[in-house]
């Protein structure tokens, strides 16, 4: 058992939270929600000793293992991705090496009866004691099965890390955080970078393998299918529900609405008293009943409503002229990149209105086809962009591609022209950047706040075909419910690539599987098209046997 006692985290005298306490148990799977701001990120890292708190402390087990996976993260290229998933059993291999180098020097030395070779012994005994109760590994197998479950092939597993994007990357150090075996694994947003495939492996794998699990996501669906316990961050303390976040929601309404009625029912007392005393003040033959009164007022207890987070993202695309019937067609397209063929020989047409999901495993050629289409690459074949398409394109690190040095107000007026200039603040308002947040600069804002000021860089010209690349990384689950019916309402056609399953159902009509060189049109949700996924790997699985 892990404990959280009494920690509290003060910045330049202001408290981001105090004495919150809890206990992690066995087979805790918690999801860490609050609104942006509230001190997630920061708990996260005192609970995994990246920090210090204020006040307060976190206790464990000697023994114990945390494991901790950061938002961002900082990995030097030095060797094969195998190389650097086998550093998970370090420890291990290095006490080995110790036993071993302590034995060869029992069996070297002559001074049997000195304290130095007492010594010797005593350190084989108690490093002997810690290694023959690991339970024997086959390392090799542990790395190769793990880092496949991630998505790697194992034409991967030799190639430097360098060659690998920081999506990459951060499946190697999930994969060595996973091959610990720890007591408590910290995750900080870790579905960003990975495809849907990916994402139900590691959910089936916490869910199966992990001993506890603190987890912050904003992806709706792994942390409903993943976690059993929701601890929630507001007004600088902490609120524990035994429940999934889909169930602590309602919870959640419920605790307001009871906070709402004791607030109202004690202001309601509150007033009656005030006025027997305003009443009765100065009159004899109630000064004790007047006297009693005020006492009762003053050791009176405030009720407290909880705060809702009523900073709300107005968005809504602007109307645009009627595209042609079919504002993408391809005809025999194929992408090679030397002697790797992406895609090849690829016949497909979307119509006007309809949304689209493409779906697939990462460096199956998702982002390739949009570079196509968006004319950023070569190809062979065919691909045109249909009469009268308008173009709006929302690229994978596009919130990255920001000027840093620009304040938020800067980047939009830097590209807004005519009428729009007049209306900058009232559009940054709707978008949650209101008061001195303008005056922010690009690079102090969070990956979220970079997220909606790309969007509204994107708004400010009408399109009727929306290309988004992974729009909802860094955006909290309100914000993309708000995004999600916007796209709803949005009568262009709309191309999504994403990972976000709960994102996407019931936006996606129309699905494009990308994988195998071929892109294979489906017609269904998501939803369906998951559900069929499954049964086909099931009868896979009957053929095979």
């Amino acid at each position: 058992m892990i404990s959280v006692d009494a920690v509290g985290v003060e910045f330049s005298s202001t408290t981001l939270f105090s004495n919150v306490t809890f206990n992690v148990n066995d087979n805790d799977r918690i999801a860490l929600m609050g609104k942006n701001g509230a001190g997630k990120s920061t708990l996260l890292k005192i609970i995994a000793g990246e920090s210090k708190p204020t006040q307060g402390k976190i206790s464990a087990p000697k023994d114990a293992i945390v494991a901790y996976l950061p938002q961002h993260l900082l990995t030097k290229d030095e060797c094969t991705v195998f190389e650097e998933a086998s550093k998970a059993f370090s420890k291990i291999i290095n006490m080995k090496k110790q036993m071993d180098d302590l034995t060869h020097q029992l069996e070297t030395r002559t001074d049997y009866e000195s304290d130095a070779y007492s010594k010797i012994i005593e350190q084989v005994s108690e490093l002997s004691e810690k290694y023959y109760s690991i339970e024997e590994i086959n390392f090799d197998a542990e790395v190769e099965k793990t880092l496949m479950g991630l998505g790697f092939v194992r034409s991967d597993l030799n190639r430097s890390t360098s060659e690998f994007s920081g999506g990459w990357r951060m499946r190697i150090e999930l994969a060595k955080i996973l091959l610990q075996k720890p007591d408590l694994i910290l995750l900080d947003e870790p579905t960003n970078h990975l495809d849907i495939e990916s994402v139900q492996w590691l959910e089936d794998f916490l869910k199966t393998s992990a001993k506890a699990v603190i987890v912050i996501s904003h992806d709706k669906a792994f942390v409903d299918n993943l976690t059993n316990r929701t601890i929630e961050i507001t007004r600088g303390r902490i609120y524990d529900y035994k429940t999934n976040y889909s169930h602590y929601l309602e919870l959640r309404k419920e605790r307001r609405e009871q906070q709402q009625k004791q607030f109202d029912d004690q202001a309601k007392q509150i007033a009656e008293i005030q006025q027997f005393i305003d009443r009765f003040k100065g009159t004899y033959s109630k000064t004790l009943q007047v006297q009693s009164r005020v006492k009762m007022l003053e050791k009176m207890e405030i009720v407290e409503v909880d705060e809702v987070d009523s900073s709300s993202l107005n968005l809504k695309f602007p109307p645009a002229p009627r595209s042609g019937n079919y504002p993408v067609i391809a005809d025999g397209l194929t992408k090679k990149y030397g002697d790797h063929t992406v895609f090849k020989d690829v016949s497909l047409t979307i119509a006007r209105g309809e949304k689209v999901a493409f779906i697939g495993k990462n460096g199956e050629g998702k982002s390739t086809f949009v570079k196509a289409m968006m004319g950023e690459i070569d190809f062979d074949g065919s691909l045109q962009m249909g009469h009268n398409s308008m173009i709006g394109y929302f690229a994978q690190n596009q919130a990255s591609l920001l000027d840093e040095n620009l304040t938020v107000f800067q980047t939009i007026d830097e590209i807004a022209h005519g009428d729009v200039r007049t209306k900058i603040k009232d559009l940054l308002g709707a978008f949650m950047f209101s008061g001195d947040a303008i005056e922010k600069k690009v690079k102090v804002l969070s990956g979220g706040e970079r997220t909606r000021l790309a969007m509204i860089k994107l708004l400010l010209q009408p399109v009727n075909v929306l290309i988004l690349d992974e729009p909802t990384n860094h955006l909290d689950i309100r914000t993309k419910d708000i995004l999600k019916d916007a796209l709803k309402a949005f009568e262009g056609t709309l191309i999504l690539v994403s990972h976000d399953r709960d994102f996407l159902d019931g936006l996606a009509t129309k699905v494009f599987e990308f994988g195998n060189q071929r892109i294979k049109e489906h017609f269904e949700d998501v939803t369906g098209f998951l559900r069929n996924k499954k049964l086909e790997s099931l009868r896979e699985v009957e053929r095979k046997s």
